[in-house]
């Protein structure tokens, strides 16, 4: 399989659109993470090759422009127009979609299309069972389905990269920043209200234990696999091939491929921001978007990293003003504003990171971690549901 990402056949679309020249400091930040620069871009060959089969183009184009129109992430929204326009003149119902006006009833399976969008793309947590599988019954197959799901994600996590960068080029060049003040870090004494660090942690609906998945559509028969799905999973995740998750959305390999590389180039790279505070941002994202899976598993990753629970219990309890010192609170603040109001994420939000030590890099990273469980989240939340119990 030959990878999008290694053979780009355009300009960067995040540089373009922030924009970042070639040469300029934050251009060299972000290529310092060449790794997600190029799954990302590859992600977007995938999600948007006119010949992906089962949804058009014009499908595909017009729920990626009313992502971006709905968050307010106008400079992308123009771009997907653009796209959509270069196709030829719109039909009605694709121009009403372009304004922002109901669809036309003659075209259900637009309608259908854009309504499974503006759920994932504004409430998530309000996916459920009944609502995916309307999409069947307009006639979407299972492989489209999941193509749609994950193109949706997809631009909700470009929409925060974009947004982010545009943050950091507005704060201007770091080097110019105020030095960040030392804070003496106090022992940490375990607060005697929370469990013991390995016990479950249980707050409004949220929980530190382990839980499993359960699609809401058929999954991958492994038997029936092909070579280029195997491999994928063999590649994606160690547990892939008997996950739910991962059955599912390997009925689209090549985007798989690509999306699990972006995450895997995300919360692993080395240096940069610590792992324990790229898991707490993840934590508080889907506390947020109330993902109860993606929180569980964050919660735990960061508890074994820091072997405390503190933090979490502070984010599942309310996540405004969570955080044990101005480093950690910095960044769960960042990680609600960019989550919640992308749009508005701006030079103000990048301040108190710079203030609190967090290098551009460091920043970058963050970025990356709140905008990739904008992708997870939704995945998680509107293709299926966790199970109690680690099962499934």
């Amino acid at each position: 399989m030959t990878s999008a990402a290694s053979t780009p056949t355009v300009p960067d679309l995040i540089d373009a659109l922030v924009p970042l020249a070639d040469g300029a400091p934050l251009h060299a930040v972000r290529h310092q993470r060449d790794k997600v620069v190029a799954a990302t871009q590859g992600s977007h060959a995938r999600l948007f090759d006119p010949a992906l089969p089962g949804l058009s183009l014009a499908e595909r184009l017009l729920a990626a422009h009313e992502i971006a129109r709905r968050a307010g992430v106008t400079v992308l929204a123009d771009h997907y127009r653009t796209q959509l326009l270069a196709l030829g003149t719109p039909t009605a119902a694709q121009q009403a979609a372009l304004d922002g006006e109901p669809v036309p009833t003659e075209d259900a399976r637009l309608a259908e299309i854009l309504r499974f969008t503006i759920a994932l793309a504004d409430k998530p947590v309000e996916g459920d069972q009944a609502a995916l599988l309307r999409l069947p019954a307009a006639g979407i197959d299972t492989p489209a389905v999941v193509a749609l799901a994950q193109l949706i994600a997809y631009v909700a996590y470009q929409l925060r990269v974009l947004a982010g960068l545009q943050a950091l080029a507005a704060a201007g060049d770091a080097q110019s920043a105020a030095p960040a003040a030392k804070e003496e870090a106090a022992p940490f004494v375990h607060p005697a209200n929370l469990p013991k660090p390995g016990e479950p942690i249980r707050i409004n609906g949220f929980t530190s234990e382990t839980l499993g998945w359960k699609a809401w559509l058929p999954v991958l028969d492994l038997a029936q696999a092909t070579p280029e799905q195997t491999a994928v999973l063999e590649s994606s995740h160690p547990k892939a091939k008997t996950s739910d998750y991962y059955l599912l959305l390997v009925q689209q390999p090549a985007i798989l491929q690509e999306r699990s590389t972006v995450f895997n180039a995300i919360m692993y790279a080395p240096g940069g921001l610590s792992r324990a505070e790229r898991e707490l941002a993840s934590a508080v994202v889907s506390r947020i978007n109330g993902c109860v899976y993606c929180a569980s598993v964050h919660a735990q990753r960061f508890e074994q990293l820091t072997k405390r629970n503190d933090a979490i219990a502070q984010v599942f309890h309310e996540p405004q003003g969570a955080g044990t010192n101005a480093r950690e609170r910095a960044i769960v603040q960042a990680s609600i504003t960019l989550t919640a109001t992308p749009a508005g994420f701006g030079a103000d939000d990048i301040a108190p990171l710079r203030a609190a030590g967090l290098s551009d890099l460091e920043i970058l990273d963050l970025v990356h971690a709140i905008a990739i469980f904008a992708w997870a989240n939704r995945l998680m939340l509107n293709l299926g549901e966790p199970v109690y119990g680690g099962e499934g």
